[in-house]
């Protein structure tokens, strides 16, 4: 059950920002032993895709903190963010860590599985954020994607290592992401019901 935890962690960290949870599992598989990689997917800790993942990272950091840009940085991470979460989910639910010690037992039969649950983990995470950004933005001015670009980096690097080192707390982070998903929804359809109201009182006058 933890191995699901760890995969689910990551994928969902990958849907916030592609790159912080390889970089995070490729950082520790290499120069700690909190995470021991099996041999499909040890090349996360190789040192050139180590480096690789960290300039992608700083691109990705800067594009998502720039209004209009961080738009067509979430269309073009449609496709990344998808795939990094399924990467993400197969390395980490197949890797032993400090609460994982038998990992291959859970997907030993099926291992497109872990993948293929990562992809769509990651892509429900990332549409979310897509459809939450342009509110963000509109409602600040284009002063609040900076504050809510550093906010989704931070919890995927909190995400990323709880998903690893404590994966049962990634219970409580899908609890949140429920609720904020809920109320996102909730906001949405109020705003859009307000707004056909202000139209309707602007023809009849």
């Amino acid at each position: 059950m933890f191995e699901v935890l760890t995969g689910t962690g990551l994928a969902a960290s990958a849907g916030l920002n592609a790159y912080i949870p390889l970089l995070t599992m490729g950082l520790l598989a290499r120069y700690t032993d909190l995470i021991d990689l099996p041999s499909g997917w040890q090349w996360l800790g190789n040192g050139w895709v180590v480096a690789i993942l960290a300039v992608l990272l700083a691109v990705e950091v800067v594009a998502d903190k720039v209004p209009v840009l961080d738009h067509v940085n979430d269309v073009v991470q449609t496709v990344v963010r998808p795939t990094a979460g399924g990467l993400a989910f197969g390395a980490g639910s197949t890797s032993e860590t400090v609460t994982v010690s038998d990992p291959g037992s859970f997907f030993s039969s099926n291992d497109w599985v872990p993948v293929v649950t990562g992809v769509l983990i990651a892509l429900g995470v990332h549409l979310l954020k897509s459809a939450a950004r342009p509110v963000i933005n509109a409602t600040t001015a284009g002063f609040g994607a900076p504050v809510a670009s550093t906010a989704e980096d931070a919890t995927s690097v909190v995400m990323s290592l709880v998903a690893i080192i404590l994966p049962v707390l990634v219970l409580a982070f899908l609890l949140g992401l429920v609720a904020f998903t809920v109320w996102f929804l909730r906001r949405r359809r109020d705003r859009r019901r307000e707004c056909q109201a202000a139209r309707a009182a602007g023809y009849r006058v």
